[in-house]
């Protein structure tokens, strides 16, 4: 039995008291004749770790020199670069993965959903890669593995062949797709692609999660092809749909409609907050039972010099494109941070009650809310009720 008493903390910024983690769960109290180990909370504030819902590891040079990014207005023209800054990369992409994640975890992320692509200028790098980060930082870090077509399923021969290897050889936990009607130029409802990602999700049991970039009846056409897809495979719980650029271009009962549809088929959504009108109305869905996780994105890719995959920063800027103002309000985006994206990923909630996961992050601080706007330094992350990071370092 594995016991620690975190002394003299204040758990959602509440009053001052003790928490007591014991083989990894928050408990009531210590049982008998346990002694336990003794760590001084010294008054700081216990938030719930957070979940990173939506990244990719694969792709970024945090860590490595500045890569000068050039102009791209197009889809295409992006993966180019992603092609580019590949070959430039002499650090080994496991390695990249590795300190990518690392980092996470001294910023409290408990879980990540990783999204990795597989093309033929690729083969599987990523995924191999990934799986040996994720091996290093076990039991410090969830690892969910998505195989991503960012090159495309029908534009790109082999794509399809990589995917099906990922999925059969139980290599990853997902296998993705991306913009079927618009980018990958299938049919209206995407049905080309979609017959491949389905069949996979039935003959080996994988996850489905689709990027979904496209607007307007282009996007709307295979999401809605997908919830059908989905409750008829059976698959209600199993597929996510990523940034879902198409759905806050809807209001009022168009988003109704589309919400109880997605509730029904028990289809997930993902935002990575990257604008006021790209960003999903997450409490609108949630409230009709949806469920929305929040994701970092890319991180100093060749898309973006941008991205620290930092969730609370992650929670601060979901904040900043919903114009959040009130307490209940950015306490919102710190929820969907930590509750959203475990719910997304099949976690248990970590909500700091006796029986939860033992996995909380110290913060100095006045209250949830301030925390979220000012990001005070993560002092102290817990997982399973062991101490993996202090003041931005692992701890071995």
């Amino acid at each position: 039995m594995h016991a620690t008493l975190f002394r003299q903390v204040r758990p959602f910024g509440g009053p001052v008291t003790d928490l007591v983690a014991v083989d990894g769960l928050l408990a009531t109290g210590l049982p008998t004749g346990v002694s336990p180990a003794v760590v001084e909370g010294g008054g700081r504030i216990a938030l719930p770790t957070l979940v990173d819902a939506h990244i990719h590891p694969d792709k970024t040079g945090w860590g490595e020199p500045w890569y000068s990014r050039r102009p791209a207005g197009s889809l295409p023209e992006y993966v180019a670069g992603d092609v580019d800054l590949y070959r430039r990369r002499r650090t080994p992409l496991a390695e990249r993965a590795h300190r990518l994640l690392a980092h996470a975890v001294t910023r409290g992320t408990r879980a990540v959903r990783a999204h990795v692509d597989v093309a033929p200028v690729y083969g599987l790098a990523g995924v191999t890669g990934l799986r040996e980060a994720a091996a290093r930082l076990a039991g410090r870090l969830d690892v969910q593995s998505v195989a991503f077509p960012q090159h495309g399923v029908l534009r790109t021969p082999g794509v399809a062949e990589l995917l099906t290897e990922a999925a059969r050889e139980r290599l990853v936990d997902a296998v993705g797709g991306i913009d079927p009607a618009g980018f990958d130029g299938g049919s209206a409802d995407g049905r080309e692609q979609l017959d491949l990602l389905f069949g996979l999700a039935e003959r080996y049991g994988v996850l489905l999660d689709v990027h979904l970039h496209d607007r307007g009846a282009t996007g709307l056409g295979p999401l809605r092809a997908l919830a059908a897809r989905t409750m008829a495979a059976g698959l209600q719980g199993r597929v996510t749909v990523s940034h879902a650029f198409c759905v806050p271009e809807l209001a009022g009962a168009e988003l109704d409609a589309l919400a109880e549809l997605l509730a029904t088929a028990g289809i997930a959504l993902t935002t990575v907050a990257p604008s006021a009108h790209q960003v999903l109305p997450f409490r609108e869905l949630r409230a009709r039972g949806v469920r929305v996780g929040l994701g970092s994105d890319g991180v100093r890719d060749s898309w973006s010099p941008y991205g620290n995959a930092d969730m609370l920063h992650r929670a601060h800027l979901l904040g900043w494109t919903t114009d959040a103002r009130t307490d209940r309000d950015l306490t919102d985006c710190l929820e969907l941070a930590a509750h959203g994206g475990a719910e997304l990923l099949g976690l248990p909630k970590a909500d700091l009650a006796p029986g939860s996961p033992a996995d909380f992050l110290l913060v100095d601080g006045e209250c949830t809310p301030q925390v979220v706007v000012d990001l005070p330094a993560r002092d102290l992350v817990v997982k399973a009720g062991r101490v993996v990071a202090e003041h931005g370092a692992l701890v071995d």
